[in-house]
């Protein structure tokens, strides 16, 4: 085990949770969505075959919940082939440590990631200025500061195959972060997409706490480049896909998600971008 691993200085429980904290959703026979406070981390793989990765690695303090869905879905003596995450953000990589230190397993992840999960660098502070209710007022308690995973921090390939993830491909969605990626299966066009998008207003306290599910913009207080934001909700889009699975909210399917998705992307100036905010050009 690499002693190396460490979190930021600013690391620490966020006391935030939805009515859904600890509710799983089979979103097919071998996607599992599990949510973690008030996000969500995916188990991929069918349960009965022993084989199977996590996609994020949920909120600080969480690696106890996350064991236990895993021990519950794969059995007690199984591990993943790799944790896969979409970006490095505090809520996406909370638990990471413990979970290595309990699987050891690599992590993968775009290679503009790889600053802010080695201990490089930073990611751009919280904007609680932004448009916006609530959660963005209380962003700046949110840990920016670098993780280290040192050798367990790995490239994601760069032909787009996923490790662990047969049939499935990575997409580069920057925007809310520089290596921002979605993961996607052609063969029935299921998609998982961080938080490119979102299925609900993560800057609404009240809506983060029930859940209220509508097609999103990505986080307004952690989204620093709106132009890229944009442009990967319209490739996103062009995919058509069936089910989605996102970094917050319920996941979505049928025609809720495609006529959702297609009006953030005709729409996205006017519904996901903030009115003002330090990061709105």
């Amino acid at each position: 085990m690499d002693i190396n691993l460490s979190y930021g200085s600013d690391y620490h429980a966020i006391p935030a949770v939805s009515l859904e904290s600890g509710a799983s959703h089979e979103v097919s026979s071998d996607l599992l969505c599990f949510t973690v406070q008030i996000v969500n981390v995916v188990f991929a793989g069918h349960p009965d075959r022993g084989e199977w990765v996590l996609v994020d690695a949920g909120m600080p303090d969480s690696a106890d919940r996350i064991i236990s869905a895993a021990n519950n879905r794969f059995g007690a003596n199984g591990k993943p082939k790799a944790i896969l995450l979409t970006h490095g953000h505090f809520d996406h990589v909370g638990a990471i440590i413990e979970l290595i230190e309990h699987w050891d397993v690599p992590v993968y992840a775009h290679e503009l990631e790889m600053p802010y999960l080695t201990g490089k660098r930073s990611y751009p502070s919280p904007d609680p200025t932004v448009e916006g209710g609530f959660v963005a007022k209380m962003s700046p308690m949110f840990p920016v500061e670098p993780i280290n995973l040192g050798r367990y921090a790995n490239k994601l390939p760069s032909d787009g195959t996923v490790p662990g993830m047969p049939g499935w491909r990575w997409i580069h969605t920057p925007g809310h972060t520089p290596g921002h990626v979605s993961f996607f299966r052609d063969a029935d066009r299921t998609l998982i997409a961080g938080d490119a998008f979102v299925t609900v207003r993560q800057d609404s306290l009240y809506k983060v706490l029930i859940q209220e599910q509508e097609i999103s913009g990505p986080p307004r207080y952690l989204t620093p480049d709106w132009q890229a934001a944009k442009e990967s909700v319209h490739k996103l889009t062009a995919l058509k896909p069936s089910a989605a699975v996102t970094g917050h909210g319920l996941p979505v399917s049928g025609d809720l998600l495609a006529e959702g998705l297609r009006n953030l992307d005709r729409n996205f100036d006017r519904f996901a971008v903030p009115d003002y905010g330090k990061y709105v050009q």
